[in-house]
Parts: structure tokens; sequence; C-alpha cells
């Protein structure tokens, strides 16, 4: 995706032209003004990438549809000793209550991935805070924990998505590294489309439903080790304070 960057002068230049413009057409100058407003407001970005000195790495699952993977992963996690972040529908919560408990008891954290997955910015505002509330709802009620995290569905999100999620005391969280498992592409394919892009603070996306996942995750968790990486929880890899992300996503503590 290419973001426009908006100079103070390139600001100017827009607030001239859109008022010349209105003038030739008769719209009135505060209509214009307005116009040069909302084009000027910066551009709210969730956390793609923690900026970070230390070698760590957050893995996790999207889990929306079925469950035919979850213990197998949940097993696989176990087995390295290694915890990952889960983000479940309230839709997928309400289905498979004994698979949220299993994922709370062995450690790993649980986030919020909307209610019934719709395009949140089709969404009035107090709609989309229902649907991040209603699946907060159903997670607490089996977890005793209420989600401190939130992921868009489909990665959909507009300003006002992610200052819902701040309102609502909460992280709006993306992805730097997608292991396009999706997709469909093999083991060998998943796993170096992760290793040769993690770094530093990364976040890496994987489903709890694609085909390859579970054949995956072992070379996946055991590349990200040998390049030094320790891998821990989001809500580990994201320090408290006062925090800004800047164009790319990055998460930086404001000084």
């Amino acid at each position: 995706m290419r973001l426009l960057i908006l100079t103070k002068r390139s600001l100017l230049v827009l607030a001239f032209c859109l008022l010349a413009g209105a003038a030739a057409v008769g719209v009135s100058v505060s209509s214009a003004t307005k116009a040069v407003q909302t084009a000027a407001a910066p551009k709210e970005n969730p956390i793609y990438r923690v900026e970070s000195d230390k070698k760590q790495v957050a893995i996790s699952f999207d889990a929306a549809w079925g469950d035919e993977q979850t213990n197998q992963l949940l097993n696989i996690l176990s087995q390295y000793k290694v915890k990952a972040t889960f983000f479940l529908v309230g839709d997928w919560v309400s289905k498979y209550p004994d698979d949220v408990k299993a994922i709370a008891a062995q450690g790993h954290d649980i986030g919020n991935h909307s209610d019934t997955h719709p395009h949140l910015p089709t969404l009035s505002q107090d709609e989309a805070g229902a649907e991040i509330t209603a699946c907060n709802d159903k997670i607490k009620a089996l977890t005793g924990k209420t989600p401190t995290l939130f992921r868009p569905p489909y990665g959909d999100y507009n300003n006002m998505v992610v200052s819902t999620v701040k309102g609502l005391g909460m992280y709006c969280v993306q992805w730097d590294v997608d292991s396009l498992d999706w997709k469909d592409p093999t083991p060998e394919q998943m796993a170096k489309t992760v290793l040769d892009k993690v770094q530093d603070g990364s976040i890496v996306l994987m489903h709890n439903g694609a085909k390859n996942t579970p054949a995956a995750l072992p070379s996946i968790i055991e590349g990200i080790q040998a390049k030094g990486f320790e891998i821990v929880l989001i809500k580990d890899l994201i320090p408290e304070g006062e925090y800004y992300t800047d164009v790319q996503g990055e998460f930086h503590l404001a000084n």
C-alpha cells in the first residue's frame, strides 16, 4: 500500500487549489476549507511491528471459521514450549468454548477479532464498538479475562476503527510478516516466507484453519529460534506507556 505524505507546503498548495476551484464553481469557502481539513487529517495506523532492540518475535493465529487444527497447533506449541496470541471471532468463541478454554489454560493470549467478522469500515462507530465489545464479553465469560488486543477482520481498517479500538483501551494490532498460509503454499514455502522477513519486533500472521499451517509450524519455530529470536506474546512485545505508530505502522514509545 502506498501512502501519500502531505507536507505543510503541499497542504498550502492544496488549500489554494481547492479555494480557487470553489470560487470558480460557486462553492462556499467554508466547504472548501472543510475539504482541506479532511485531506489533512492524520492517518491512524494500527501496530504492525514494534520498535525494539530485543531479538523478540511474536506469532499470532486468527481463528474465524473451523477448529479442526486447533488442538494440533496447541500440541506443537506445547512441544516447543512457545506461547502465541490467538485472535478469536466471537462467533467462533460461541461454537468452540472448549477450545477457547484450552488456549487460555495453556498460557496463550487471546485477542479480539470482532464478533461476526464484518468489514468494520462499512459500519458506524457505534456498530464497530458493539462488535468489539460483544466479542470481549464472550471471551471474558469463558476465561475471566478481557482482551487487550484487537485485530480487524480482513486487516480492514480506517481512522474510525483504530480510534474506536483505542477508545476501548485496547491496542489495534496487525502484522508485518504474513505467512500467506491462506493461499495454501507448501510448508517449505511458508517457512521461507516467514524466515526471510522476521526482524526484531515482528508480528507473524497465521491462521488456525489453513491447510499446511500445522506442517509448517515446527520449521517456523525452529527457524525463528535459530536466528536468535525469542518467541513471545504480542502483549509482551509491546512496552507500556504513551505511544504512536509511524507511517509504516511501527510502534514507538512517545518521548
